[in-house]
Parts: structure tokens; C-alpha cells; sequence
């Protein structure tokens, strides 16, 4: 696995918009004030071309401006770190129109981004064997003030923190409007991890450790059996180390989600799967004809004998921890009597 490397003092922070752009609100004044806070910190930026475009669909732009804005930003030597301006809808059509093989050859960069970016937090490793970051959107860092999760995502772009650990309250729903653009998370919700599987309802300590992988799985269940689909032989590639999937979801109800669970499974995904981290899905709470969130992903994956610990801080209901797509980690869920709730922690090892 290629590791880039990170974020320097004063150095440069690319911006692109594979995905959406930001030039509606709240977006582009969270966007705006986002890149004055990295001023602020002494950063430099550098805009790519389709960073307030809006004549795509789905998108930023055209599938091939957008391909070529990634082509150029990941091999320039103009930024040391790439953060997608949002998520969106159709970021996959520019797959066709991104030059992974150039990617690969190149000294590699971090990008970071989550939703739709998936489609290249994922692809990077996958495919170029370049490790990438889960994690928050550029508009996220211009809330006033920051939530300890925006740091930790700076933090981890600069090397300064490899282990995250999960949060106490989670955003059930959000203020953020276009007359408010720049609201912080509200966080109201008690975290409430709920592992399924080996030591579920004991107290103590489940431990597993892989290499992660995963990302939104609207976007992971689209690319299943595509040309771009060479997780088999990344899992036999690191087999020894096994996978640790992480995994979230934003548009799908929970039968949605079921049948996704089914294809990824029976097109070979979780051979050598040590663990499952399962994010909030934004239908939190959804339950239709019998089946919640829980039963649509615990039924068609506890053949696997492996800790399922859900309701994770990942993804569309935030905080969520930032995780390097293709690390290694120890994952490490604890509780005692004297503190019955679970606390999740994930140390990733760059190696």
C-alpha cells in the first residue's frame, strides 16, 4: 500500500469537485469560510477549475471535465493534499474518464472525501493501491466553530493523529440552511454502539484488527461486478492482514441495504473479512414489514463469524471519524460495569 505524504506547515491544500461543486448555498459560503480558516492556519490553496461550477449533472461539470480535473490535480505537484469540495450524485460517470494507470504511477497524494467520493476513496486503493482518507467534505471545515471530528480530519491529513475514537452525542438533525450556513453539528443523540456477534453481551473488551476498507454503499453496490470491481484480488492480496470493512449509507432504505449486503457478499467481497464497522445510515430508526436497520445487516452477514459493531460515527449522520481507506488498524471496543456503553477506538498503522 502507498501511503502520501502528509500535510506540511504552510503548505498547500487542493480543492476539486469530482462530485458536486460548491455554488449554491449554504454550500459555497461554508466553502468560502472554509478556505479562510485554512488561510487563517497558514495554509495556501489552490482551487481547481470545477470548484463553483454547477453545469453538470449529478456533478460539477461534464463527466470529462471532471475526470480531467482529477488527472491533473492527483499528479501536479501544485497542492500536497486534495479535499473534494462535496458529494453528489453521479461522480460516477467520470470513472470512465479518470486515468487510474497515470494515478497509479504517480507519487501519491492524499485525497479526502466521503459520499459520493467513494468512488475514488475506494478506487485509489483498490485499484492504484494508494491509500485515501474517509472522511469529511471541504464546506465541513467552514462551520463556526469546529467539531472535535473536523480537527481530528485536519489532524489526520497532517500526520498528527492515527487513532480515532468514537464520540458521546450524535447529529440527529441538522440547522445548517442557506441563511445558515455556517451551524455547527447538532449534536443531541447519545452515541449508542451496538456490536452483534462474539462478546456482544458480555463486558470487557472485542478486539479485531485488517485493513480497512469501504466507504458509502450506494456508491459501493453501484460498482459491484463493473470493470473498476477488483476487490477479489485486492482481499487476496493482503489476505494475510485480512479487511476490516467499514461501511454507511445514505439514499437506501433498509431493504435497500439488505439486498446491497446480498450482492457484495455473493460477488465475493468479504472473503478474508476480520470485522464490519457499520455507520449510521441516514434511514436511522426505519423499519419496514419486520426488518430495522440492524436485522437488514446482522441476517446476511453473521455466516461470517466476525464482529458486525454498528451504529459507528461514520458517514451522513455526523461526527463521523475519518479513516484511511487501505490502513491497517486495531479496533478495540470496550465497556465495563462501570461504564456499560460501548467506546469504540481505531489505531491505524500506516504500513
Amino acid at each position: 500500500m502507498r501511503y502520501p505524504e502528509f500535510l506540511k506547515e504552510n503548505g498547500t491544500i487542493g480543492f476539486v469537485a469530482p462530485s458536486f461543486g460548491a455554488a449554491t448555498e449554504p454550500y459555497r459560503s461554508a466553502f468560502d469560510n472554509a478556505l479562510k480558516k485554512f488561510h487563517a492556519l497558514g495554509y495556501q490553496t489552490k482551487l481547481g477549475p470545477n470548484c463553483y461550477a454547477s453545469d453538470g449533472v449529478g456533478i460539477s461539470s461534464t463527466p470529462e471535465n471532471c475526470g480531467k480535473e482529477i488527472n491533473e490535480a492527483v499528479t501536479s505537484p501544485d497542492s500536497d493534499v486534495l479535499i473534494s469540495c462535496g458529494g453528489g450524485e453521479l461522480m460516477c460517470e467520470i470513472l470512465d474518464f479518470v486515468d487510474f494507470d497515470r494515478i497509479a504511477q504517480a507519487s501519491p497524494k492524499w485525497y479526502m472525501g466521503y459520499s459520493d467520493n467513494t468512488n475514488l476513496t475506494f478506487l485509489l486503493p483498490t485499484l492504484c493501491d494508494t491509500a485515501a482518507i474517509y472522511g469529511p467534505c471541504a464546506g465541513t471545515f467552514g462551520m463556526e466553530p469546529w467539531h472535535p471530528s473536523v480537527q481530528d480530519a485536519l489532524d489526520l491529513l497532517r500526520g498528527k493523529k492515527l487513532t480515532m475514537q468514537s464520540f458521546d452525542l450524535w447529529e440527529k438533525e441538522g440547522f445548517k440552511t442557506e441563511d445558515n450556513p455556517l451551524v455547527p453539528y447538532n449534536t443531541t443523540e447519545p452515541v449508542v454502539l451496538k456490536p452483534f456477534g462474539a462478546g456482544a453481551e458480555q463486558d470487557g473488551e472485542i478486539r479485531f484488527q485488517g485493513r480497512l476498507l469501504g466507504g458509502c454503499v450506494d456508491c459501493l453496490v453501484n460498482l459491484t461486478g463493473t470493470k473498476y470491481d477488483h476487490v477479489r484480488e485486492f482481499s487476496e492480496k493482503y489476505a494475510e492482514d485480512g479487511i476490516i470493512w467499514f461501511l454507511e449509507s445514505c439514499d437506501l432504505n433498509v431493504f435497500a441495504i439488505r439486498r446491497a449486503m446480498w450482492q457484495m457478499k455473493h460477488a465475493g467481497w468479504f472473503s478474508h473479512v476480520k470485522g464490519f464497522l457499520i455507520g449510521r445510515p441516514l434511514c436511522f430508526g426505519q423499519e419496514m414489514m419486520g426488518l430495522d436497520q440492524y436485522a437488514a445487516v446482522w441476517e446476511p452477514l453473521k455466516e461470517f463469524g466476525v464482529p458486525v459493531i454498528m451504529d459507528v460515527d461514520l458517514g451522513h449522520l455526523p461526527p463521523q471519524m475519518p479513516l484511511v481507506c487501505g490502513s491497517m488498524a486495531d479496533v478495540t471496543l470496550r465497556r465495563t460495569k462501570e461504564q456499560p456503553d460501548w467506546k469504540l477506538e481505531a489505531a491505524m498503522r500506516l504500513e
